[in-house]
């Protein structure tokens, strides 16, 4: 299984726990609440416990990155990434398995 986040989103991570003032225990954790026509949806949150037993992690320039290991064949090759454009910022999550487009017959109705 490989995950992997860009240098800006590692930048933005190492960011946002300075101005939040987040420990070293803190990681960034990636979860899939679901998913539809639309393709998977995903959640980016901060978590400080990490279940040897249920979860996966990776580090990235000391930026550890979580995920359950359920998920794990869903995020093969997957990227986290950071966006800043004059539309928008936020974290981007590109996954080559599960594209965001119409996935059923009924979304074309």
């Amino acid at each position: 299984m490989s995950i992997s986040i860009t240098p800006a989103a590692i930048n933005e991570v190492k960011s946002i726990k300075t101005s939040q003032s987040l420990g070293s225990d803190t990681f960034l954790r990636i979860s899939i609440l679901g998913g539809g026509c639309s393709g998977l949806h995903y959640a980016l949150n901060f978590d400080t416990v990490f279940d040897h037993a249920l979860d996966t992690k990776y580090d990235f320039d000391d930026v550890m990155l979580a995920t359950q290991r359920k998920f794990d064949p869903h995020f093969d090759g997957t990227t986290v990434d950071f966006v800043d454009l004059p539309t928008g910022r936020g974290f981007a999550i590109e996954n080559p398995n599960f594209p965001k487009s119409a996935g059923c017959d009924m979304c074309g109705r």
